[in-house]
């Protein structure tokens, strides 16, 4: 079976397994385990930040965010395909309590003129605006991630406005492989990221919020109230800081799957890809025609290939990791055009 569901289904690699076996442990929750110590010191030297702090997941690291910035009442701007808003659960008005305001985009990245325009203003009647986040790469858009001109107009827009940034960084890695950009120049613009071990990285397990050491004081409170302070959690900080050393190498392979996977679709009659030339390791595609993304589903693991539904409709989501092969690749797309050639014909009849 070749799984382009996601890319946490990944599983350890035997190095990685080694890893683990053999991490230094201690109670983290009494700040004493010295694998995830290291862990936090390194990802926040990586962003140029003060601090940081290991949570079990990505949801878990957006809320806590979410919750350092604003609170009870208060609002937070995100982009209207956002994985805060479709995939975490309605947490930010169960958490940090807040409402948040969609604002659509074309490709993932708001523009400047419409964030501006949705930051209320000082009246009494109106919520707060509080916060802004952004999600990098983009999930639903397709693994677009966010250029040098645009994180320079969103620090212009930070000076201007005087408000705080956060980053969904779950694929933040990609978007440095793509970009070229420094992890360093991320962490200038935003005022606290959550970055995830667990998805191209290969991770089996893990999160980090960065920020300054006070927000991670209190970041480090909120972790506890979710449920989320873990004992001796060395043995899962051991793969992440494996998969920082050997497995971010392996992203620009995915990269170049996704790619020809995309052109590959894009070359048959019964298939749209909605970005022919992915940015990093996502592409979203769908079957012409009437086609549901249940029947295409449906049919191709029969064939022995996995994907998930997209952004709505019919639209699918293939996403690339390093445990897919080149040759797994080409076969995958070679299964799914012959299955969307089926599909698309009996909705033709």
């Amino acid at each position: 079976m070749i799984d382009l569901r996601s890319d946490t289904v990944t599983t350890p690699t035997s190095g990685m397994r080694r890893a683990m076996a053999n991490a230094a442990v201690g109670d983290d929750v009494f700040g004493e385990d010295p694998t995830v110590n290291a862990l936090q010191e390194e990802v926040a030297d990586l962003f140029g930040k003060q601090d940081a702090l290991f949570v079990p997941t990505g949801c878990m690291g957006n809320q806590i965010s979410l919750a350092l910035h604003a609170g009870t009442g208060d609002e937070v701007i995100v982009e209207s395909e956002s994985h805060i808003f479709h995939y975490e659960t309605t947490a930010p008005s169960i958490i940090a309590r807040v409402q948040l305001h969609c604002v659509p985009s074309a490709n993932g990245m708001m523009s400047i003129d419409d964030i501006t325009a949705a930051i209320r203003p000082d009246a009494y009647y109106f919520p707060r605006t509080r916060l802004v986040c952004w999600e990098n790469s983009h999930n639903r858009h397709g693994g677009v991630v966010m250029t040098a001109k645009y994180l320079k107009a969103l620090s212009a827009l930070r000076s201007r406005q005087g408000i705080a940034l956060h980053c969904d960084g779950a694929r933040i890695w990609n978007a440095e492989v793509a970009t070229g950009i420094p992890l360093k120049s991320f962490g200038k613009v935003f005022d606290t990221l959550s970055v995830c071990l667990s998805k191209g990285l290969g991770a089996p397990v893990g999160s980090m919020i960065v920020g300054t050491k006070e927000q991670m004081r209190i970041a480090r409170r909120w972790r506890k109230i979710l449920g989320g302070g873990m004992r001796q959690a060395g043995v899962l900080a051991a793969a992440g800081r494996y998969a920082l050393k050997y497995h971010r190498e392996k992203l620009a392979r995915d990269h170049e799957n996704a790619k020809v996977f995309a052109m590959m679709l894009a070359n048959s009659s019964s298939i749209e890809v909605d970005t022919p030339v992915p940015d990093t390791n996502i592409v979203v595609f769908k079957v012409r025609g009437a086609c549901t993304a249940g029947d295409v589903i449906s049919a191709c693991e029969r064939r022995g290939v996995r994907f998930s539904p997209g952004r709505s409709g019919s639209w699918l989501r293939a996403v690339f990791h390093h445990q897919v092969s080149s040759t797994q690749t080409r076969s995958a797309a070679e299964r799914l055009i012959r299955e969307a050639d089926v599909l698309a014909a009996k909705k033709v009849r």
